[in-house]
C-alpha cells in the first residue's frame, strides 16, 4: 500500500513538474530570462508597472545557444506585441537568428473625461477622472498624468469616460491675436522693454510674432503671463 502510494507521489510530481521544465525548453534552455532581463532594461521610464510575456516562435524552440544576445529590430515600441530578436554568434552552421513574439504590458494610471467635453472648452480638475489599467491596450498618447490635461483646450468632441488623449488637446492661448503685448529682451545685467502688438494667437512657449509700434516685425516667445521674450 505505501509502495503504491509514493509511486502515485513520484507520479503526481513528475506530472507537475514536467510542464515548467518543457515550457522553459520552448526558448531554449536560458534564453527566457536573458530576453525578460532585456526587455525590462529597455522598458525603463515607461509610466507604469512592466511586465512581459515571451511566447514560442512559429518556427519552433529556439536552437542551442551558449550566450544568446537579445535586439530590437529596428523602429521598434516597447509597447503592447513586440517582437524581439535573438542572436546566437556560433562559428559556421551553429550560428543564427531568430524572432519572438512578446507581450509587453503597462500597468498605470490614466485619465478620462469626467464629462462629455464639446470642441474649445477648457478643461479642469473636475473634468479628469483616475483610471488604472494596462497602458498599451489603449490609444496612443493616453493621458497619465493631470498635469497633462489640466488647462487644456479640447480640439474634438470627447465623450463622458473616453481616455483623454494628448493629440486631442491644446495648449490654452495665453495672448490673443491684435492684442497689446509687453515684448521683454534679457541680457547680462539689464532688461529692455517695449510694447508690441501680438500679430497672432499663441500658448505659452509657442513662439509668435509682433509688431512695435514704429512698424517693426519681431519674433518672440509668449510667456504664460502674456508677454513675449525675444531671444537675446
Amino acid at each position: 500500500m505505501h509502495a503504491a502510494i509514493s509511486a502515485l507521489g513520484l507520479a503526481m510530481l513528475i506530472t507537475v513538474s514536467q510542464p515548467a521544465h518543457a515550457r522553459a525548453a520552448e526558448l531554449g534552455g536560458d534564453a527566457k530570462p536573458v530576453i525578460e532581463q532585456f526587455l525590462l532594461e529597455q522598458a525603463k521610464g515607461l509610466p507604469g508597472k512592466v511586465s512581459i510575456r515571451i511566447d514560442t516562435p512559429m518556427s519552433g524552440p529556439l536552437p542551442a545557444c551558449d550566450a544568446p544576445q537579445p535586439f530590437l529590430p529596428n523602429g521598434a515600441r516597447l509597447w503592447g506585441r513586440v517582437s524581439v530578436g535573438v542572436r546566437c554568434n556560433g562559428e559556421g552552421a551553429a550560428a543564427w537568428v531568430r524572432f519572438l513574439p512578446a507581450y509587453i504590458a503597462v500597468a498605470g494610471n490614466y485619465y478620462v473625461a469626467g464629462r462629455q467635453i464639446n470642441p474649445g472648452e477648457t478643461l479642469g480638475p473636475a473634468d479628469l477622472q483616475l483610471r488604472q489599467g494596462d497602458l498599451s491596450s489603449l490609444p496612443r498618447g493616453v493621458v497619465t498624468s493631470p498635469q497633462q490635461a489640466n488647462g487644456m483646450v479640447s480640439s474634438n468632441r470627447i465623450a463622458m469616460g473616453a481616455p483623454l488623449r494628448a493629440e486631442l488637446l491644446k495648449a490654452s492661448n495665453v495672448i490673443q491675436q491684435g492684442q497689446n503685448v509687453k515684448v521683454q529682451s534679457q541680457g547680462s545685467g539689464f532688461i529692455v522693454s517695449t510694447e508690441a502688438r501680438a500679430m497672432t494667437n499663441a500658448a505659452a512657449g509657442v513662439a509668435i510674432q509682433v509688431r512695435t509700434q514704429a512698424g517693426q516685425m519681431l519674433s518672440g516667445i509668449a510667456r504664460a503671463d502674456g508677454s513675449v521674450e525675444l531671444p537675446n
